[in-house]
């Protein structure tokens, strides 16, 4: 009789397929972030990119969450109106963005296709495929990293006080799975240039199923939610209010995580943007090769940040583990920046980093707010990080261009290596003051996580 009683995500087996599902919606997220990072040089070449123009496309993901505040309005919306809406409006956004990005990328638009001329008409020293792309890559961003806050309120949702630590850490698996199949994959079916379209439509079509496998979620979320209507009194569930939103920036324990993600995101996303061009500059090696080196980092992640949210569910220690992955993380870009060491072991160690700090950051946040609050908390934490993610490739462009005048064949990245340094450092600044502040204020990040708190 209990057994019929239960709400489905008592079940681990219906946990545990939730998380499959939207793992995939993440990881299809993240392959078409990814898949244009080996393709930097192909682009370059095919569309008439410069290095500035390059580091503005992959800022232009982060303009509607860091001058439109999407992503806080996103978990704001999220907060309100629910996790199935909210879902469906902003992964149909991000299908619709990737769409874009390949029409602007597709022999089609460029032979006179719809829009062409209009784009031709305005901003001479811009492409119009450039200029198109753009307007993808916003709707793309306008989705995707909203889609991101609705996939960890369903992990919230489904795993508070079972594995939570875990089932952040292989969501953060699974984005991690995308980015590694797209710096892959891409550089193969581009073939030299021959199918550079081929490679960025791919890309698309994939987040297409990821708006799919949304639909599933909804059905089965409806379920759980008719579950658990019956059990609860609706006067007794919690309703956000708007002013939720300053009590979560009044804690200082909240800023300081919010100060290091970006940080961190922004030493590691836009690194990752120029990685494989960097290594085919320093190093010599082929797009391809460069390519495989960089995916060393999403396939480490996949690999142990499964394993430190483990750990983190059981043992604790999550502001602890923050300290740590950003003096690796320092220390990674100082090596690349002033040594001449080959990048596989410094991409493992990196990807010890950004398996630590992602799985011990995102499920502590469950330490600092109330469940009606996590969506909002989640989105305001998205858009900080999506200043940095937005700030900081356009500031590599320029370095880049400005330290190698006259586009010379061998470009030198020092400079630009060293700002990605300095963030890490920054990021382990913020996270003494985040344990510092935790330690006074006895939210309790470093006990383990498995208990509710």
């Amino acid at each position: 009789m209990d057994q019929i009683k239960k709400a489905l995500n008592e079940y681990a087996v219906a946990r545990w397929g939730i998380l499959l599902l939207v793992g995939f919606i993440l990881s299809v997220n993240y392959y078409f972030y990814d898949a244009f990072s080996t393709l930097k040089d192909l682009m370059s070449k095919e569309f008439g990119f410069t290095n500035t123009q390059y580091g503005l496309f992959v800022a232009f993901y982060s303009i509607p969450n860091t001058f439109l505040l999407m992503a806080v309005i996103g978990g704001i919306v999220l907060d309100k109106l629910g996790i199935r809406r909210t879902g469906f409006i902003f992964v149909f956004f991000m299908a619709l963005g990737a769409f874009i990005t390949a029409y602007g990328a597709s022999e089609i638009y460029t032979d006179g296709g719809f829009g062409y001329g209009f784009m031709q008409s305005f901003l001479p020293d811009y492409t119009p495929q450039l200029k198109m792309m753009l307007v993808g890559r916003f709707f793309y961003g306008l989705g995707a990293e909203t889609s991101i806050v609705v996939v960890s309120k369903i992990l919230v949702k489904w795993f508070r006080g079972k594995d939570l630590a875990l089932a952040f850490g292989l969501k953060v698996g699974f984005g991690r799975l995308g980015t590694f199949a797209a710096l892959q994959l891409s550089p193969v079916i581009a073939d030299g240039g021959q199918y550079l379209s081929t490679a960025i439509w791919l890309a698309a079509v994939l987040v297409g199923a990821g708006l799919l496998a949304m639909i599933v979620y909804i059905m089965l979320d409806t379920k759980l939610n008719s579950q658990i209507e019956k059990t609860v009194p609706k006067e007794v569930q919690d309703k956000f209010s708007m002013s939720d939103i300053f009590k979560i920036i009044g804690n200082k324990t909240f800023i300081y995580i919010a100060l290091l993600c970006v940080t961190f995101y922004s030493a590691v996303f836009p690194f990752m943007a120029f990685a494989p061009d960097f290594f085919f500059h320093k190093f010599g090696m082929s797009y391809e090769k460069s390519g495989q080196i960089a995916s060393l980092l999403p396939l480490g992640t996949l690999l142990f940040t499964p394993l430190f949210g483990f750990l983190i569910d059981k043992y604790g220690k999550a502001a602890t583990a923050m300290i740590f992955g950003s003096l690796v993380l320092t220390m990674v870009h100082l090596s690349f920046a002033f040594t001449d060491i080959y990048p596989y072991v410094p991409m493992v160690l990196l990807g010890i980093s950004f398996s630590l700090i992602p799985a011990a950051m995102w499920p502590s946040l469950v330490k600092l707010v109330d469940y009606k609050q996590m969506g909002t908390a989640y989105g305001l934490m998205y858009s900080i990080q999506n200043l940095g993610l937005f700030a900081t490739p356009i500031a590599a462009g320029a370095i880049l261009d400005a330290t190698n005048p006259g586009n010379p064949i061998t470009l030198n990245y020092t400079p630009t290596i060293i700002m990605f340094a300095v963030l890490g450092l920054m990021g382990v600044v913020f996270a003494f003051l985040l344990k510092r502040e935790d330690s006074k204020r006895g939210f309790g990040i470093d006990l383990p996580m498995n208990r509710d708190s």
